[in-house]
């Protein structure tokens, strides 16, 4: 069942593969790459339907122009600017760590956790499964909660969530040989930290 469960991912970009040459190129792509406006308005009415989209061309237009007016630069003209480095010190602070915040290693002892929690051999792969699945659907929550909080309450939430949950299962792994209940609220505290990595970070 594996092997056809890992295979299904391939279904969805063999969908896009079959669809994409029927959707439509968008307004923007048509003017400011292509330079061709009355493809542009042709796509216009397509998407928006009939009427007077002139206002929606003056604004492809003014974005047009702002993009021929923006210098491109190089990794090391962007590393060497000093109006950037703030935007970059934060980049790369988040993308650190987005690395080091310990979701691969909770991926990778899961199921260790799980198997000393007395999970019957043949669930532990949908125990696994679920906890993919919390991440899958916590993303989809964050898209909900981003506009509402805003992007620094997030992640200063989701790391703070996840250190505590961290420092939790340190303790509760420690004690699992004293205590029975504690390989249960090991795993409950995986699934949190995969929540709150999936709504902060």
């Amino acid at each position: 069942l594996w092997p056809w469960l890992l295979a299904s991912s391939g279904l969805s970009a063999v969908l896009q593969l079959v669809t994409l040459p029927f959707f439509p190129d968008s307004p923007s792509y048509l003017l400011i790459q292509k330079g061709n406006e009355e493809a542009c308005r042709k796509a216009i009415r397509k998407l928006w339907g009939e009427g007077d989209h002139q206002a929606e061309i003056d604004d492809i237009m003014k974005e047009k122009v702002a993009m021929t007016s923006t210098k491109t630069l190089r990794v090391i003209e962007v590393i060497k600017e000093r109006s950037l480095r703030w935007q970059l010190y934060i980049l790369m602070t988040v993308m650190t760590t987005l690395q080091l915040c310990g979701i691969n290693a909770i991926y990778f002892y899961s199921f260790e956790v799980f198997h000393t929690a007395k999970f019957e051999e043949y669930l532990i792969p949908y125990v696994s499964l679920g906890v993919g699945l919390c991440e899958c659907l916590s993303s989809i929550l964050c898209t909900t909660l981003i506009d509402r909080f805003g992007r620094k309450v997030l992640l200063w939430g989701g790391y703070t969530l996840m250190c505590s949950v961290l420092a939790l299962l340190t303790m509760t792994l420690s004690l699992q040989h004293q205590f029975f209940w504690m390989h249960y609220f090991s795993v409950i505290l995986i699934f949190l930290f995969v929540i709150f990595y999936g709504i902060g970070p």
